[in-house]
């Protein structure tokens, strides 16, 4: 019997560092370290990871062939240098941070010598550096149910690059163009992120979430920043934004991404002032958001109809961290020639280590394909690994067969209960789907303040999201698309929307998840009960945690549900409730 091939795909020293295992092409797990050491967007080594990949896969360090890493140094090393010595006074504090960066890339045998306790020579030639692009187009194309697709990575920026084309066909990835640091679409969006009084790595769906609130006032302006080039791609009038290297992501000692300002002071005088955090939002600030949205959108759709001209493909793969504005996601059949959209559940940083693993195994190995249907990857726990934990800490609760649990937790949201639902794996990406969420009834107007006031309490304009049983999207939803990860927005049909309050945003819209039976069986069967007793096919699912990651175990949902006032903890068969 042959010795199975092994690949561990790793982003490190990197936001969102996270790990991947694929056994003969099959992908085994994959998870965030975040989830694991409860920092978010960890971004140093992810050793956890690599350790809950090996024992997942039942392997050591020495059965691993090879070591893909979403990061390489050497990737248009030209054009840093030449931006460099033409930017030098605002970059050599990125240079310096850049180098730091680098010795710790070229330092992997040693750190993977270090954590496994096998020699450095071993790891020597084990080693694959596949580009941030590369990585990004691959989770996409590779995970993808097509065999030939037009694929298109657009975020900030890695290796030098901000946005990349590509045709993928079957085992291949042909590489059409770029977009060189500093024209970035993720700086242009993340810039204004911060004008809006955002500052934190992340916040960008923030300002998408308001956009709804305020009208496009100002998108003419906006667009002398933000110029269509002839060539299908884009350029920024960088008057408005900090050059050099030092204005973009950078890592302290704690691995923690920071984001220094990326706009000069012309933008904050002509678009500001800044906006001070948790002062009033006015309706001048969501205007601009909705400008800011606006703009955004019309550069991404001039990219991809420049693409389907040049391809002649009618399926499109995006990742990427501008490929999580779902809103503009959901209006891509609308506004592009494209019929087809795959968007992977984990299209941000996190996914360059699934990434750099496909691209590894199809273009190096050329090995078969497979299609990632599900998010959850990651952790799982039996009932009796959960009891466990609950009876160490003396916690009362009942142990129910499905139906029976599925009817006690459906009584519980319709009688105005908000419930903590764990089951099967953790998702991979940012999204909860139906294996780490917090559940409501739709059909409650009060639905968002009885959450924000319990547990979430986040911005009142930020939309909840609606699961829908795969039968229903064409009676609820204007598009009737594969929408497996939340990684969609599409208009909610006018009679529909008075019936689920609770996930219909300001704008009539809903950033739905489509629950398919054969992948999320648990899941499906809630929603279904739910249906059978109110007529409405459809729950709120956000996600399971408090202003920290997702829950990743027993213990942390535990500790989330004794800090806040759901009703009702359900992991596996295993119910919690406030009244025992």
């Amino acid at each position: 019997m042959s010795k199975p091939f092994v690949i561990i795909g790793i982003n490190a020293y990197h936001a969102d560092a996270s790990a991947a295992v694929f056994v003969n092409g099959e992908l085994v797990a994959a998870i965030e370290e975040e989830l694991i050491n409860r920092v978010k967007h960890w971004a140093g080594f992810p050793e956890v990871s690599i350790a809950f990949c090996l024992q997942e896969a039942g392997i050591s360090f020495a059965d691993v062939d090879v070591w893909a890493i979403g990061r390489d140094t050497k990737a248009k090393l030209a054009a840093k240098l030449s931006y460099l010595f033409t930017n030098g006074a605002g970059s050599l504090k990125g240079l310096q941070q850049r180098l730091q960066n680098r010795g710790k890339i070229a330092g992997l045998p040693e750190q993977l010598a270090i954590i496994s306790g096998l020699p450095t020579s071993h790891f020597k030639n084990k080693i694959a550096s596949v580009e941030h692009h590369r990585s990004h187009l691959a989770s996409a194309f590779f995970a993808s149910p097509f065999k030939e697709a037009a694929c298109l990575s657009i975020d900030g920026s890695g290796d030098f690059s901000t946005t990349m084309t590509a045709m993928g066909k079957h085992n291949t990835l042909d590489v059409l163009q770029s977009v060189n640091f500093p024209h970035s679409l993720g700086f242009f969006y993340t810039a204004f992120t911060q004008l809006l009084g955002f500052p934190h790595y992340g916040d960008e769906y923030k300002v998408m979430g308001m956009a709804p609130y305020g009208s496009p006032k100002y998108a003419a302006e906006l667009q002398k920043l933000v110029t269509c080039t002839a060539d299908g791609l884009f350029s920024l009038d960088l008057s408005y934004f900090t050059r050099g290297m030092s204005g973009i992501v950078s890592y302290g000692d704690n691995h923690v991404p920071v984001v220094a300002p990326l706009f000069t002071e012309k933008l904050a005088v002509q678009f500001g002032p800044v906006r001070a955090q948790h002062s009033p939002i006015t309706q001048y600030h969501k205007d601009l958001a909705a400008s800011v949205q606006q703009v955004t959108e019309q550069v991404l759709f001039h990219i991809l109809n420049h693409l389907h001209t040049k391809t002649g493909a009618t399926n499109v793969c995006i990742a990427g961290g501008v490929a999580q504005n779902s809103v503009a996601n959901g209006k891509i059949t609308r506004n592009t020639p494209f019929k087809n959209v795959y968007i992977p559940p984990a299209g941000h940083d996190a996914g360059i280590a699934m990434g750099a693993a496909l691209y590894v195994q199809h273009q190096q190995k050329n090995m078969h394909r497979f299609h990632m249907s599900s998010a959850c990857t990651g952790s799982k726990f039996t009932n009796e690994e959960i009891a466990a934990a609950l009876e160490a800490q003396n916690i009362v609760y009942d142990t129910l067969p499905d139906e029976e649990l599925y009817n006690i937790v459906t009584d519980c949201l319709i009688n105005g209960g908000v419930v903590g639902w764990m089951t099967g794996r953790s998702e991979f990406g940012p999204r909860a789907l139906g294996g780490r969420s917090i559940l409501a009834d739709p059909r409650r107007t009060d639905a968002k303040e009885i959450l924000n006031t319990k547990i979430k309490r986040r911005e009142s304009f930020r939309p909840f999201a609606p699961s829908i049983l795969e039968p229903f999207v064409a009676a609820y939803f204007e598009l009737n698309e594969p929408v497996p990860f939340m990684e969609k927005v599409f208009p909610i049909k006018p009679e529909k929307q008075a019936l689920i309050p609770a996930v219909t945003h300001v704008d009539g819209s809903g950033r739905l998840q489509v629950v398919n039976k054969q992948t999320s069986p648990r899941y499906y069967a809630l929603i279904e009960n739910f249906y059978n007793k109110t007529g409405i096919p459809i729950l709120v699912n956000t996600s399971f945690n408090e202003n920290e990651p997702i829950v990743n175990t027993p213990q942390q949902a535990l500790d989330c549900y004794l800090r806040n006032d759901m009703d009702m903890l359900v992991m596996e068969n295993i119910v919690v409730r406030r009244q025992r």
